[in-house]
């Protein structure tokens, strides 16, 4: 890997037409952690079936959120929780992803979201997406995504049905032009 290379941590990979693998099909995946072992994130348009109060439920926690949907985060250890979030907060195994952005897999976040007492923003996120060595890069040269730095309006604000769009419209893409197709000149 060059000494210039840049890693992708707190940005999206927006999906493209040229993408081969059909579980990543219209998804918008916020890069949580990248580095020369690989990378992780979490796809953040594709809501489950399923919503926080079930989970809670699952876990005999009571209260909390109703209605707030559990997202389908990737391929890997679909049956593992993960709460992106922010503020950052004091919760157990917590990674920051920007200084104001954190992903905490622990149980601790989940009893506070319960009382009322967790982050003001959060998404449910089950399983993750995963990257070995240089795969990412590999995915990237072949033009299956485009990349852009992450944003906590489009993650927060946006409804996850608009998400993929809406990241791609703050880089300029019309995504209704992007075309399957390989076209030389």
């Amino acid at each position: 890997m060059s000494q210039n290379h840049r890693y992708l941590g707190n940005h999206f990979l927006m999906a493209t037409p040229y993408l081969e693998d059909p579980r990543f099909g219209g998804s918008l995946t916020l890069i949580c952690e990248h580095n020369a072992q690989g990378a992780m994130g979490l796809v953040i348009n594709q809501p489950l079936q399923l919503t926080m109060a079930d989970v809670l439920s699952q876990l005999s926690l009571a209260g909390g959120p109703s209605q707030e949907p559990v997202y389908a985060g990737g391929p890997v250890m679909s049956e593992r929780g993960f709460v992106l979030h922010r503020p950052h907060g004091a919760w157990q195994n917590t990674l920051k992803v920007s200084p104001t952005l954190a992903m905490t897999s622990s149980r601790d976040i989940l009893e506070a979201i319960a009382v009322g007492e967790g982050p003001a923003d959060y998404l449910m996120i089950l399983g993750y997406a995963g990257w070995r060595a240089g795969q990412l890069e590999e995915e990237l040269s072949g033009n299956a995504w485009l990349t852009g730095p992450a944003d906590e309006q489009i993650l927060f604000s946006v409804p996850p049905e608009q998400r993929l769009a809406a990241a791609m419209k703050k880089l300029g893409v019309d995504p209704s032009h992007l075309s399957g197709s390989i076209g030389h000149a």
